[in-house]
């Protein structure tokens, strides 16, 4: 299967390379030099994996990625961010809107395939039922819609909250490490601190209010749900 793979950079030059590079490498590649030809593109084909550069010309980055986070035909769609910005807080906010990988500028092609196979593969591992449900119906999480819900009324979750819950919901009294957590969640750019994960499950108890019973510290061990 040649996975299809969405190229948005506004360097014609480099876009062509990177686009012959990851042909050699058995992907199908669609080259957009604008925000706006790709966004009109998805109206009309869905591709398997997006490549996204940070600066362009019609728009910013991250605002696309926003954008794609926020509808629900398009949320599911894996992204690699491509920029020659390569600070820890430009990575961070890439992460925190949703970006599955962040690739800094200049990169191999061998090292940039790798990375795309590695998104892809991640995503298939993750793929689950269409909804969990813990206790009884208390919680109720919808990876296609991206949503939670507590006794039916929708819980707002920043994306790495909704991440982290779904990673644990959908394996009922497994723990995960603190490194499992950002193994999983960002593979090989753990760029953000363990205690980043105590954070946002602290955080997303508060939200969570009686259901956050099921979300359980194990005392050096990690974190589970425990239905």
């Amino acid at each position: 299967m040649h996975e299809r793979i969405a190229l948005i950079e506004d360097e014609a030059d480099l876009a062509n390379l990177a686009s012959a590079a990851l042909t050699k490498e058995g992907f199908k590649v669609a080259t957009y030099l604008t925000a706006d030809s790709f966004l009109r593109s998805l109206r009309i084909d869905l591709p398997d994996l997006i490549l996204l550069d940070l600066m362009l010309p019609d728009a910013d980055g991250l605002d696309v990625c926003r954008m794609i986070r926020r509808n629900d035909d398009w949320r599911a769609i894996p992204i690699i961010m491509v920029t020659a910005k390569g600070g820890e807080t430009d990575r961070v906010l890439g992460l925190e809107l949703g970006a599955d990988d962040y690739v800094v500028k200049p990169f191999s092609s061998k090292e940039l395939a790798a990375r795309i196979r590695a998104v892809l593969r991640r995503g298939r591992a993750d793929e689950i039922p269409s909804k969990i449900s813990i206790g009884e119906g208390d919680l109720e999480l919808d990876p296609d819609r991206h949503e939670v819900r507590l006794s039916g009324d929708l819980v707002e979750l920043t994306v790495t909250e909704f991440k982290i819950l779904h990673l644990l919901a959908s394996k009922p009294g497994r723990v995960y490490s603190r490194d499992q957590i950002l193994d999983q969640l960002w593979g090989h750019e753990k760029i953000v601190l363990d205690r980043t994960v105590d954070v946002h499950i602290k955080n997303l108890r508060e939200k969570l209010g009686p259901a956050a019973r099921y979300l359980l510290n194990i005392r050096g061990a990690g974190y589970k749900i425990e239905s």
